[in-house]
């Protein structure tokens, strides 16, 4: 596909748009562990399925296209991408996060990673000084979230990327929130872009998925080399599926974006919210930064209800909006972050950034925005005390 076609062209036509053989409109779904050699070593293209799938690769294809990338990597999870990533160091090394980053993340790099001496450093990555002080010689990335999960902090990707560059260091960024629709950390100086596929990239809440995109080739082919052998590798069919979610990105996003904002000037104003935390608030703090360096302010929220207001009851009123793990579906998904996705982060560093007991994250889904204003407003009301 022609790289100067514009983004939500690329969705649709980007990778491998089709089938050669055939002339199907969408690539096919090859469901095969392996592959017949037409002689001893020689082969057509592919071996085993670990190693390479067309399914996969047209994936992988396409998500680099989508982040202007060099070699793009399709895992089974978003953690299991994450995994592979941070399994490019080693022993010794350590790696700054920022302060409010995904639980998952925190908890692989804390209870798996840790045991083999890669060590972490957790800093407000916004704060620009303060990455800078936390590297030292054995520091060897910087792992960012921007917004970060759940509170939104905006860290300034060009920033921190032009800091790593002088100081021989990579700049990783996890951009699920946002997705190369919106925000294109690559082109903004990042080494690696991460992705939870199984968020807005799927969007369906029907696939686990996980995805990376490199923007050198020496750090593609050692990714590469991870990725075939320790087989985390995204099947066929959620391959398929995925490709088929990423098509319909661009209109999903919009909509979330427009109820996003519409949720989130309602609760600003409502009395039962001390605090709302969403990147289309001028009053956001890194609100500039965010519009420097993204397409849109994204469509994530987080709340911290007033103490006249009961969590529980909060949660047992909604009846659009479904209490569950994840986000970024066709349907409204809520979640209490400091027991569900941050609970594995120490409760004295929760409290210490704001992931308070009363703090909710809400992800708009695509419904009408008019019902998500009343369900929403009828759970305030109901969790009165």
């Amino acid at each position: 596909m022609k790289t100067e076609s514009d983004m939500r062209t690329l969705f649709i036509h980007g990778g491998i748009d089709g089938d050669e053989l055939t002339g199907s409109v969408n690539v096919p779904i090859y469901q095969t562990s392996t592959y017949r050699q037409t002689s001893l070593g020689v082969m057509k293209g592919y071996e085993y399925s670990r190693t390479g799938n067309p399914t996969r690769h047209a994936l992988e294809v396409l998500i680099t296209e989508l982040e202007k990338g060099t070699d793009g990597f399709a895992f089974a999870s978003g953690m299991a991408a994450i995994t592979a990533v941070l399994s490019l160091f080693q022993s010794g090394d350590r790696v700054i996060i920022s302060n409010n980053v995904y639980g998952g993340t925190f908890r692989v790099l804390d209870k798996i990673f840790q045991q083999f001496g890669l060590a972490y450093t957790i800093v407000d990555t916004s704060d620009l000084k303060e990455v800078e002080t936390a590297i030292s010689d054995q520091v060897k990335a910087i792992f960012i979230e921007s917004p970060a999960n759940p509170l939104m902090t905006i860290t300034d990707i060009r920033a921190v990327s032009a800091l790593a560059k002088q100081k021989g260091i990579l700049t990783i960024v996890d951009n699920t929130f946002m997705t190369p629709y919106l925000q294109r950390p690559l082109e903004l100086g990042a080494d690696i872009v991460v992705h939870s596929a199984t968020k807005y990239l799927g969007g369906h809440s029907d696939l686990i998925a996980g995805l990376a995109v490199t923007n050198d080739k020496t750090l593609s082919d050692r990714l590469s080399f991870i990725q075939n052998a320790t087989g985390g590798i995204l099947q066929p069919f959620d391959s398929w599926l995925l490709i088929r979610g990423i098509k319909t990105l661009s209109v999903r996003m919009d909509r979330h974006v427009e109820n996003a904002g519409y949720l989130a000037e309602f609760l600003k104003q409502h009395p039962a919210v001390d605090a709302v935390y969403y990147p289309g608030l001028a009053d956001t703090p890194g609100y500039e930064i965010h519009r420097q360096q993204s397409d849109g302010p994204g469509a994530m929220i987080s709340f911290v209800l007033n103490e006249a207001y009961d969590t529980e009851t909060f949660f047992s009123s909604l009846e659009v909006a479904a209490l569950a793990e994840s986000l970024g579906g066709v349907e409204s998904l809520v979640c209490h972050p400091a027991t569900m996705t941050h609970a594995s982060i120490p409760e004295e560093i929760r409290k210490k950034v704001g992931i308070v007991d009363a703090l909710i994250r809400y992800s708009p889904g695509i419904e009408a925005k008019e019902d998500l204003i009343r369900d929403l407003g009828r759970a305030l009301e109901r969790s009165k005390r």
